[in-house]
């Protein structure tokens, strides 16, 4: 008896950590820019991300390991070594419960289009939300208020989020061989085209942005011209629970090339010549 009940309890175990898992994944790159007629430069980046999964809650933890030590203190630098996130979600049947438990700030770059960059304001918290098939359509509701209804109806993916800092609609659907999106943003409108002509893959933005990705011997060339960019000045968060934007530089129109190939070893190396600045970087990488 004593042996099935040791047995018993073996099994369980053995059930219990298959149930649970966990993956690693991450990228690895050095670049060297010749920076036009500035000085050249040799930069590096690495990252790892753990992900723990168990039945329906996931733990995933984000790390920047390039840096040569440091302390975290929940903004990273050039050169600093820490943390980038640390997020969990679980489920308690149509609910969804999802923490974040790392202040990220969001420094940005401000490098290309005019998407407004985040603030470095604390973003940690709990999300609570529940999501309720009706008919054809996903009603969802947080605990900030927000309201969401999506679904798709004949070939088109509908979603409309209803909240104090502005309404969000997006809709999106594939007609005579082009992906269509449409994004209204508390009434600011953009858009995107993407089809594929003679095996080049055309995108064009409202922005004015336009992207050609085709292959060429054996490469990916990717072309994109970039339109100027103007100011535009910071936007404070409506709720403590939102993020503000930061103030946007102005800046020229530029084009670039890309030319990556991917290598027998695994990695794989990428040519960029940018008009912004005349210069040419060349970059090793490895996702794994």
């Amino acid at each position: 008896m004593k042996k099935l009940i040791a047995l018993f309890a073996v099994s369980a175990v053995a059930s219990t950590s298959a149930m649970a898992a966990v993956a690693i994944s991450g990228t690895a790159s050095v670049s060297y820019d010749d920076n036009g007629s500035s000085p050249s430069a040799t930069s590096y980046d690495a990252d790892l991300s753990f992900v723990g999964t168990s039945g329906s809650t996931t733990l995933t933890v984000g790390m920047d390991v390039d840096g040569s030590g440091g302390t975290n203190t929940g903004t990273l630098t050039s050169g600093s070594m820490g943390l980038t996130n640390v997020d969990m979600a679980t489920t308690i049947g149509p609910v969804t419960v999802t923490a974040d438990m790392f202040n990220e700030a969001s420094i940005g770059t401000s490098s290309g289009g005019n998407t407004r960059e985040g603030t470095s304001a604390e973003d940690t918290g709990v999300t609570i939300s529940i999501d309720a098939p009706i008919g054809d359509a996903t009603l969802g509701i947080d605990n900030d208020g927000a309201v969401t209804v999506s679904g798709t109806w004949s070939g088109v993916t509908l979603s409309h989020t209803s909240k104090s800092a502005g309404d969000t609609t997006t809709a999106a659907a594939a007609i005579a061989g082009m992906d269509i999106s449409v994004t209204n943003k508390a009434g600011d409108t953009t858009w995107s085209l993407g089809t594929t002509v003679s095996g080049v893959a055309l995108t064009l933005a409202s922005s004015q942005k336009v992207t050609a990705t085709f292959g060429l011997a054996g490469n990916t060339m990717v072309v994109t011209s970039t339109p100027k960019r103007a100011s535009a000045a910071a936007v404070a968060a409506v709720l403590a629970s939102d993020r503000g934007t930061r103030i946007v530089n102005a800046q020229a129109a530029f084009s670039s090339v890309a030319i990556s190939r991917s290598l027998t070893s695994g990695a794989t190396l990428a040519a960029t010549y940018s008009t912004l600045d005349d210069s040419l970087t060349l970059k090793a990488s490895v996702a794994f």
